[in-house]
C-alpha cells in the first residue's frame, strides 16, 4: 500500500479491517436504568480531574442496553457518571464503563476516550423488577433493582437532562509508554427522542474487585431510580483541556 493510500484510508486499527466503522453512531430504543446514590465526597475528589468541579457527593450508576446501534450492533454497558461543572456549566464526568462487546470498547476508547473495559453487564426484566447486573469474570460487582414502571415521568424533562454535556479523560500512550494524549473531552447527545420514562423504588449493591473498583465510590444511600427508553445520536467530541500543553 502506497504512503498516500495509507494517509487517505486509515482511520482506525487495524488498517485493513478496522474494529469499528466511521460515525455518526445512531442508537434506537436505547434503554437506561439509572440509580442515583450518595457517596463519600473525599472518594469523589480523589477521582474527578480538575478543572472539573464536583457539585454534590452523588453518583449516577447506569445500566444501558443498546439493542440497535449503527456500526456496533447490540450490546450492553454499565458504569458510573459523576455530576460536575466546568466553568459553571453542569454536566457529567464518565468515571467507569464496562461493556460486553469489543467494537464499541475500541471505538469509545480511541475516538472519545470513554473509560471502557470488557466485562459482562446485563439489563433485564424479572417479573415485577427491572434488574441490572455487572459481572467481572465470575465475580458480581454491581446489582441494581427497581420496581418496574411504577410512576410515569415527564419525557421532556428527561430529554432535557440528556442534552447536558458529558466529559471524558482521553489518555493515549506514546510508543515509549509515556502519555502522548491526555485531554479532557466534551461531547453531547444529539437528536434525542425519549419514548418513555418511569421512576420507582430502587436499590444498589456494589461489590469489591481489584480491576473493577466501582465500590471505591461506596453507596451511602439511594436517592432515586429512573428507567427510560430513547433514540439518540452520539455526537463527536471536542477537546476542552489539554493536560500536556
Amino acid at each position: 500500500m502506497k504512503i498516500e493510500d495509507v494517509a487517505r484510508s486509515a482511520f482506525a486499527m487495524p488498517l485493513t479491517s478496522p474494529a469499528f466503522p466511521p460515525g455518526p453512531y445512531r442508537f434506537v430504543n436505547r434503554e437506561f436504568l439509572v440509580v442515583v446514590y450518595r457517596t463519600d465526597p473525599d472518594a469523589l475528589r480523589a477521582v474527578v480531574p480538575e478543572p472539573l468541579q464536583i457539585t454534590e457527593p452523588v453518583v449516577k450508576y447506569e445500566f444501558i442496553r443498546m439493542p440497535d446501534s449503527t456500526g456496533f450492533g447490540e450490546y450492553t454497558e454499565s458504569g458510573q457518571v459523576i455530576p460536575v461543572t466546568l466553568k459553571g456549566q453542569a454536566g457529567g464526568y464518565v468515571h467507569s464503563m464496562f461493556l460486553n462487546d469489543e467494537a464499541p470498547i475500541a471505538g469509545g476508547r480511541e475516538l472519545w476516550g470513554f473509560p471502557k473495559k470488557l466485562a459482562s453487564p446485563a439489563l433485564t426484566v424479572e417479573k415485577d423488577t427491572l434488574l441490572g447486573t455487572l459481572d467481572y469474570g465470575p465475580v458480581r460487582v454491581a446489582t441494581a433493582t427497581m420496581g418496574y414502571k411504577h410512576h410515569a415521568l415527564d419525557a421532556d424533562a428527561v430529554r432535557k437532562s440528556l442534552l447536558a454535556p458529558s466529559y471524558l479523560l482521553k489518555i493515549i500512550p506514546h510508543v515509549d509508554g509515556s502519555a502522548r494524549i491526555c485531554e479532557l473531552v466534551r461531547y453531547f447527545l444529539e437528536d434525542v427522542t425519549v419514548k418513555g420514562a418511569w421512576s420507582g423504588p430502587a436499590a444498589l449493591e456494589l461489590g469489591q474487585h481489584a480491576l473493577a473498583p466501582v465500590a471505591q465510590l461506596p453507596v451511602l444511600s439511594v436517592v432515586s431510580g429512573t428507567h427510560f427508553i430513547c433514540d439518540l445520536t452520539l455526537g463527536m467530541g471536542q477537546v476542552v483541556h489539554d493536560y500536556l500543553a
